[in-house]
Parts: structure tokens; C-alpha cells; sequence
């Protein structure tokens, strides 16, 4: 039985660009929704349920920040960011209201396909470890469910950040370089993206209620790396 294609929800105001990526991700083998507007991406997300949304961010009903938050409140599903060249604040506002990654504009379709496979591969990737559950203080992470709760209140985490928590937890007092993190969690064509991983990194941070000067959980060591620097206990 053949493998289903990835169902990606394009969204922007412009119809000319509707048109042109979806044909662009259509060629490059994915199934592909559309919608012309906020309200439009929520309703059409609801009705497809998609694998990912690459979502524009200047629109003029609901902005795509909008409605990246309203997507995060039910759902982890995988969102890329479409921002203009140059505008790293678009960026790190996008990344830090739960996107998992961006595009810049002007992008090729073999750019912009590469990055959604990445992202794609993150999300569906499943956590390789012999225990089923991590604990370590009040924070806990059961790799079965991909549940991660702290002081037995639920995190919502991004599948990004899920990731990155995952990877440094199974690595547990050891030390894991940017480029580490950046290589497992994102994939090669990442490697020195340091901007990408210091933004996800703070953003998870703030989720875990960690004081990067004083951390509980996820300590830095400058120009090194970071780790989970105690051994976990492992709950049965």
C-alpha cells in the first residue's frame, strides 16, 4: 500500500502565491489545502486536519501570529512561517508564539520542500530510549504518550520542543553541543543555525519556568552546550 503524502495547508491573502506553491508542493509531491485568510486557515484546518501549515504572516483579518496561537491551543501540528527577507524580528516573534520553523522570501521549491520534510521528520520522529518514562526533580517526561508535565501540570509543548527536552534528557550528564542538538533535533542542513536553536531553547526555557542564570533543569555552559547536568531517576 502506498505511503500517503504530507496534507500541507497553504496560507496567504495573495492568490497569485496560493497558487504558485501549491502547484510548486504538488510537484514536489505533497497534497495540498489552501486558504486565502485567517478565518479561512482555521476553517479549512478544522475541515483537512493537515500535516503542516505554512502560514503567511501579513494578513487582514486574523494575522498568521493569530492564528498560530488559536492552532496552539487544541494542536502541535507542525507550523512554518513564511517571513520577508531580512526581518528577524517577524522570526524570533513567530518562533517564540509556538512555529517550528521559517522560510524567507524569495525561496525555490526545492528550499522551501527540504525544510518542510525536515520539520515533517521531527514531528513524526519518535523518541528512541529502554525506559518509558524520564524524571528528574518534578519535571516528567513519558516517552509513550509524548507527555511532558512539570509539578504534574501538563506542558504544551511544540514538537520542537519536545524534541530538544527528549534529547537532552536521554543524554542526561552529558554535555550536548549547539551543533548536537541542532543535527538531531532539526536535521544536517541546520548545523551552525545558532539564532534557530538560542530562540527554541529560550522559548522552551520559559515553558520549564527555568531562570537561565539560575537553571533547575537545562543548565548552559557558554560556548559549550547544554545539559541536564544530574542523573535522572527513572520511574517505573
Amino acid at each position: 500500500m502506498p505511503k500517503k503524502k504530507p496534507l500541507i495547508l497553504i496560507v496567504d491573502d495573495d492568490i497569485r502565491i496560493l497558487r504558485m506553491v501549491k502547484r510548486m508542493l504538488e510537484l514536489e509531491d505533497f497534497e495540498v489545502a489552501t486558504a486565502d485568510g485567517g478565518e479561512a486557515a482555521l476553517k479549512t484546518f478544522d475541515q483537512e486536519t493537515p500535516d503542516l501549515v505554512l502560514l503567511d504572516i501579513m494578513m487582514p483579518d486574523l494575522d498568521g501570529y493569530q492564528v498560530c496561537q488559536h492552532i496552539r491551543e487544541f494542536s502541535k501540528v507542525p507550523i512554518i512561517f513564511v517571513t520577508a527577507r531580512g526581518e528577524d524580528k517577524e522570526k524570533v516573534e513567530g518562533l517564540d508564539i509556538g512555529a517550528d520553523d521559517y522560510v524567507t522570501k524569495p525561496f525555490s521549491a526545492g528550499e522551501l520542500a527540504a525544510r518542510m520534510r525536515a520539520v515533517l521528520r521531527r514531528s513524526e520522529d519518535k523518541v528512541k530510549t529502554t525506559e518509558a518514562t524520564f524524571k528528574y526533580r518534578d519535571l516528567v517526561i513519558d516517552y509513550t504518550s509524548r507527555r511532558v508535565t512539570l509539578k504534574d501540570q501538563e506542558l504544551k509543548l511544540t514538537s520542537t520542543e519536545y524534541k530538544m527536552l527528549s534529547y537532552i534528557a536521554q543524554n542526561a550528564g552529558r554535555l550536548i553541543t549547539p551543533d548536537q542538538l541542532l543535527h538531531n533535533v532539526w536535521g544536517e542542513e541546520y548545523v551552525g543555525a545558532a539564532h534557530l536553536l538560542q530562540v527554541n531553547i529560550a522559548r522552551l526555557r520559559k515553558k520549564l519556568g527555568d531562570d537561565a542564570k539560575n537553571p533547575q533543569y537545562i543548565t548552559t555552559r557558554s560556548g559549550i552546550g547544554y545539559m541536564i547536568s544530574k542523573t535522572p531517576e527513572t520511574a517505573a
